[in-house]
């Protein structure tokens, strides 16, 4: 890089720091910082919108006081006619920045049924596979406490259990790459401000206000209640208190997996222990359904229903075979056999 080159790139660093000197934008990084305890090189998922863009000014102020390699990735999904021009615009926008937006564009047929979870699932194998390709273990979205509300809400009208219900958690793993969250505990108005506050402007994906997907459905239903008085702190401990009671059912669910199965050797089949169904219903069924995943080698779980069945045909039946996950499963006298299906 040229002397020049280098004297702007400080300049616009400094610039970017100064923005701390704002007292509602350094509460917001003081709390940004605190939940991301990354060490490490990592990759922010941008959209254009609000919260992607304040992400990526809070990782690029985060990575200027760490030390760290940060590359930023936007994934044109081409769903729309003007997508790929407003991924060159925000493109443009972080350039000024000196952040080094990298475009990854979804090729091939698009889905008319389940739009979002589709695309949704596309943009985290297109991410994940840059990850790899750069040997990154830490991807960064852009999902905030907003995001918390509505997916608990989302969840209560599937019928979701306890698991499904606090199921956006601070930090996943999927492909051995962990998706972290570190804006969860950020409203969506304080990012609407640091973007606006840091770069003038955002892209207004209008799928947002688009009433035919559920998500925006329920944004309406909550904003309808917070009207009506609905405390957003009181829901945000609500919704705490559940992650606790959740983590202490994910360790007996961990302790039933490792005391009461036997893997054999080829990995590809495991016997159930007679005491595996010795503990609470909430604990066989959550160990279970991992088991289908581990076994099926499948990233989304089984659904609950079917996983329901099984269990009462364990209980009822002295014998039987089905097929459920990428998974045979099998009950001869008392002993169950999991098995992958070829």
């Amino acid at each position: 890089m040229s002397q020049k080159n280098l004297n702007v790139q400080n300049k616009t660093h400094k610039f970017l720091l100064d923005k701390l000197k704002d007292k509602r934008t350094l509460r917001i990084y003081k709390k940004f910082e605190k939940n991301l305890k990354v060490r490490k090189s990592a990759i922010v998922a941008v959209s254009g919108g609000p919260d992607s863009l304040a992400l990526s000014f809070l990782t690029k102020i985060y990575s200027l006081k760490k030390s760290l390699d940060v590359k930023y990735f936007l994934v044109d999904h081409r769903l729309r006619i003007n997508s790929t021009i407003e991924a060159k615009s925000v493109q443009k926008l972080l350039k000024n920045f000196y952040i080094n937006l990298n475009i990854l564009t979804w090729k091939g047929s698009k889905p008319e049924k389940n739009i979002q979870s589709i695309s949704r699932d596309k943009r985290y194998k297109l991410l994940i596979k840059k990850a790899n390709k750069f040997r990154i273990k830490n991807i960064l979205l852009g999902h905030h406490l907003d995001d918390l509300f509505e997916n608990f809400f989302i969840r209560i009208l599937r019928g979701s259990g306890l698991n499904g219900l606090v199921s956006l958690d601070r930090e996943t793993q999927r492909d051995t790459v962990n998706l972290i969250r570190p804006l969860l505990e950020i409203n969506k108005n304080d990012l609407v401000y640091l973007s606006k506050y840091v770069f003038g402007s955002y892209v207004n994906d209008p799928s947002n206000e688009n009433d035919k997907f559920k998500r925006v459905k329920v944004r309406n239903f909550i904003n309808q209640l917070g009207l009506e008085g609905l405390d957003k702190n009181k829901l945000f401990l609500t919704i705490r208190n559940l992650k606790l009671a959740n983590e202490n059912i994910k360790h007996y669910v961990e302790e039933n997996l490792e005391k009461n199965i036997t893997i054999l050797s080829t990995k590809d089949k495991l016997i159930l222990k007679k005491n595996f169904f010795s503990h609470s219903d909430e604990v066989v069924f959550r160990s279970f359904t991992e088991i289908l995943k581990i076994i099926g080698k499948k990233y989304y779980p089984v659904r609950g229903k079917k996983i329901d069945k099984i269990l009462q045909s364990i209980k009822a039946k002295s014998s039987f075979k089905l097929t459920l996950g990428g998974c045979v499963i099998k009950k001869v006298n008392d002993t169950i056999i999991v098995s992958k299906e070829t």
